[in-house]
């Protein structure tokens, strides 16, 4: 049993687990989940290649543990036999047979799908039971910066994936929206009043918090409709494998029109948020004793779970990054209370998923009274925490495992979707398996939760494969290797070094040496104060880079070794860039014009140019496939548009005066030239004309000037590129014969 694999658990955790297994409900009979798993195996593998896999879903296969299960066997002159006591565990085993018996990957940047012929016979059956209840996936900001222009094509890929990494938890948070209209319709606002308080798609995810509102709006009667049909097709997919979908809650805050609807309402404006005014943030929140709290609460999820079904389990963050309007426990705890009693009003087998960040970005704020009256004020088992910093901050290690309320251990890992290669692969390794063993543990899973995917691949196969051992990868450096070999599907020396050092290098900070952010000066609005300091030897990625191209030969046919290559060539000019920066401000401080003319030209007008040629190579890499997906939900040239400025100002500006000023930043082809170039143009002219005129550098005027270029940017209608253009091979050993070996020789 669960119980008996913990080793620690009390009887307030096994009361917990207990509600946590009443909240499961009904995840969908073994016939319909077996059915779901044999068509990803087609979607996957073909039609051909699926035929020789035997997919089945028992139930009975938990019985032991309580815990999901799968079960391999055959192969060779028989079908391969796969089953699990879910459709996810089921998938969890296919893709555990194809990763460590076949050689195979599947990835966001291209899965590697060989498979040996005749199958490989497994020599005996294999059976594995998850140590973890869940295995949580997503961030609240996930479906802003990742998620939010995809069409069913792209979440059927997505949700794929989370079945074959073995996901059984999940936000569901699309199409809220449209219901939230609804009720607010309902309660007597008008349209217009609705239209003002929603923001743009782009940033829902913190008006969804109560961080923001009508910020780069409104939303249009298209995509309300398209998100609801989306969310159906997601919810259904979702629920086909036996995954639990996360619905939304509603979490107490609300728009400032219903000060004219309710005139006698008890709200509280909160303070502002992300440098915005209160224009566009300081959000109204609900006393939690006010008659209308339980009255919307209970409407929005009557009408959400109507339209949507339920699995109850319930997302909801009242103090999201914004502080609370009075520290006494007993006001935290009713607005906790609050939340809580308007979900079970309309579903009793509620559970809460709450968000732990808050405890860990305002640690001054929630003391253990704090932290107390939330965790308290929600019956045990009712409020489930993500711990969701938990690889670099972990909060269950300073509130006694959350005060006895079950969390789940979560990597986030990445912070709006930058690029730049990032990892803690070793406190990832151990973390979770230090969380299950801490005196009274809580912990009931394991969670991804970035707030932007698609990069550092190698930090979610290693958090994945987690969600499925007992115990640490216990030679991180030869799981490397065969990550590897799996990714480019053959065994390559110079590539398995290659990441090798990264693994020493980039891929080994622990929180008090880095933080998860891009922060170098390449995507920054340049100063002469900027940080590049890093936590490892450059060296390293430089070498890499040459082991790789070393490599090229023998893997160009594969695509990830493309798309690897080109992020470590676009990691490499990151560093050399950053050198070359400390060169160009070191001439400026000691009014050296000719070395800053010559430093600053060849950053600006020669590495710069080199970047965004390489990072046209791979589709990956393009501003133009972005932009295209946000203009693709449109209905019209108008919305179209519309939905393009919401692109760029979240990868640029993220509010209208800079507020949240390139937070999520990314090295994309098209932006590198017409957004970072023209940046560091305009500053290096400006340090060389004040060398030549004998003034100060002035950078409150710097950045005036060059809000003008950043604005300029966001409201362009240039179109850009969506198809590749040039050879990433050739483009990077370009790079790499003209700058690597001065760099080595310490010069330039």
């Amino acid at each position: 049993m669960w119980l008996e694999a913990s080793g620690t658990m009390d009887l307030a955790v096994a009361v917990t687990v207990g509600f946590l297994l009443l909240a499961r409900g009904s995840v969908g009979d073994e016939a319909r989940e077996a059915a779901a798993v044999r068509e990803l195996v087609a979607r996957l593998l073909g039609p051909g290649p699926a035929a020789d896999f035997s997919i089945s879903v028992e139930r009975a296969l938990a019985a032991e543990s309580g815990l999901d299960t799968y079960s391999l066997s055959g192969g060779g002159a028989t079908p391969v036999r796969v089953r699990g006591s879910t459709g996810v565990a089921a998938s969890a085993g296919l893709h555990r047979y194809l990763r460590d018996f076949c050689g195979c990957q599947v990835a966001w940047s291209g899965s590697q799908l060989h498979l040996p012929r005749p199958l490989p016979a497994l020599p005996q059956e294999l059976t594995e039971a998850t140590p973890n209840r869940y295995r949580y996936y997503q961030n609240v900001c996930t479906h802003s910066y990742s998620f939010v222009w995809w069409d069913w094509a792209r979440w059927e890929r997505e949700i794929d994936w989370m079945a074959l990494n073995g996901i059984n938890l999940a936000l569901a948070w699309s199409g809220q929206e449209a219901i939230w209209q609804r009720v607010y319709l309902t309660l007597g606002l008008t349209q217009s009043e609705v239209d003002e308080h929603f923001t743009g798609p782009a940033f829902l995810a913190w008006e969804r918090m109560g961080n923001l509102h009508t910020w780069d709006g409104p939303l249009s009667h298209s995509w309300h409709l398209k998100q609801i049909y989306l969310q159906h097709r997601i919810l259904d997919r979702m629920r086909s494998f036996g995954m639990i979908p996360v619905l939304p809650a509603f979490a107490g805050h609300v728009p400032k029109a219903i000060i004219r609807v309710f005139p006698q309402v008890n709200v509280t404006q909160l303070g502002s948020w992300g440098h915005f005014n209160c224009s566009y943030s300081c959000s109204l929140l609900l006393a939690p004793g006010d008659p209308i709290f339980p009255l919307i609460g209970s409407l929005f999820l009557w009408e959400l779970t109507k339209e949507f079904g339920t699995d109850h389990i319930y997302g909801a963050d009242t103090f999201n990054e914004m502080q609370p309007p009075s520290s006494e426990p007993s006001y935290l705890a009713a607005a906790t209370s609050a939340v809580y009693e308007a979900m079970i009003a309309v579903d009793p087998d509620a559970v809460w998923l709450l968000q732990g960040w808050l405890f860990q970005h305002q640690p001054q704020f929630w003391g253990p009274a704090q932290v107390k009256a939330v965790l308290g004020s929600v019956p045990h088992g009712r409020l489930l925490v993500l711990d969701l910093f938990a690889e670099s901050q972990p909060v269950y290690i300073r509130t006694a495992s959350f005060y006895g309320q079950p969390f789940i251990w979560c990597m986030l890992h990445n912070f709006g979707g930058n690029h730049g290669l990032f990892g803690a692969l070793e406190t990832v390794n151990q973390g979770p398996h230090a969380a299950r063993l801490f005196p009274n543990s809580t912990m009931v899973g394991t969670g991804i939760a970035p707030e932007g995917i698609g990069q550092n691949e190698v930090v979610y196969a290693l958090m994945a494969e987690l969600g499925w051992r007992k115990d640490p990868v216990p030679d991180l450096m030869a799981w490397v290797s065969s990550f590897a070999t799996r990714r480019y599907g053959i065994s390559q020396q110079d590539a398995e070094a290659a990441w090798r050092l990264l693994l020493r290098s980039v891929y080994n900070c622990s929180w008090e040496t880095c933080s998860g952010h891009n922060r170098s000066p390449l995507v920054k609005r340049p100063s002469l104060q900027m940080n590049t300091t890093v936590w490892y030897n450059r060296s390293d990625i430089f070498e890499a880079w040459k082991l790789l191209l070393t490599a090229a030969p023998n893997l160009t046919a594969s695509p990830a070794f493309r798309y690897d290559l080109l992020d470590v060539t676009r990691q490499a000019v990151q560093e050399l860039f950053s050198l070359y920066y400390e060169e160009a401000r070191t001439a400026y401080l000691n009014k050296d014009l000719v070395t800053l003319l010559r430093v600053g030209g060849l950053l600006a007008y020669k590495l710069l140019p080199a970047l965004d040629e390489v990072l046209a190579s791979n589709s990956h890499f393009l501003l133009g496939s972005w932009l295209d997906q946000a203009r693709a939900v449109a209905v019209s040239e108008a919305e179209a548009q519309f939905y393009e400025q919401n692109s760029r100002y979240q990868l640029t500006l993220w509010g209208p005066e800079g507020n949240i000023l390139d937070y999520a930043n990314k090295q994309l082809a098209g932006l590198v030239a017409d957004y970072y170039q023209p940046r560091w143009d305009l500053f290096l002219e400006t340090l060389a004309h004040s060398l030549a005129k004998g003034v100060p550098f002035q950078q409150h005027q710097f950045d005036k000037d060059v809000f003008l270029l950043e604005q300029a940017f966001v409201v362009s209608r240039k179109r850009y590129p969506s198809q590749p253009q040039g050879d990433t091979v050739d483009l990077a050993k370009r790079i790499f014969l003209k700058y690597y070996p001065k760099r080595v020789a310490g010069s330039l």
